[in-house]
């Protein structure tokens, strides 16, 4: 499940749907395809069990700054690969992806409303392989706008 969150950040970043889709149709132009070096980004990781951090260990590869938050964060875990748990909201804030890897219970039930999308930077990448209902469609949607 972490590789496919990787998948999924990297066809997101460089635009794999639109560039098939345009080969499809014989345009092999570039123009507005090329997305960002993840070098030097901020992921933000909501939740560290097993298949967050096989991803947090991946995307430090990629040179990514990682910021975590977990109700119950592990000191020893994090010390270990050089990541900091913060606030949901420094999280929100700071930034460029967002992945979720949480349960879906009563305090994580869209938990991704207007709120937090109002805390997130203009461009963020949110990555939810976890349940639906961790994000509001009806916000997520206004928030695209």
């Amino acid at each position: 499940m972490a590789e496919h969150a990787v998948a999924l950040l990297l066809a997101l970043n460089r635009k794999i749907h639109r560039a098939y889709w345009r080969t499809r149709d014989g345009n092999f132009s570039l123009h507005g395809l090329l997305g960002y070096d993840l070098w030097g980004k901020t992921a933000g990781i909501v939740g560290t069990g097993r298949i967050a951090r096989c991803l947090i260990r991946i995307l430090l590869g990629f040179g990514m700054r990682v910021l975590a938050y977990d109700p119950c964060p592990d000191a020893a875990f994090a010390a270990s690969v050089g990541i900091d748990y913060v606030p949901l909201d420094e999280l929100y804030a700071r930034s460029d992806v967002i992945s979720l890897h949480c349960p879906l219970n009563d305090s994580t039930r869209y938990m991704i409303g207007d709120v937090a999308i109002a805390q997130m930077k203009p461009g963020v990448v949110l990555i939810n392989t976890g349940r639906g209902q961790l994000i509001h469609t009806e916000a997520l949607i206004d928030g695209l706008k």
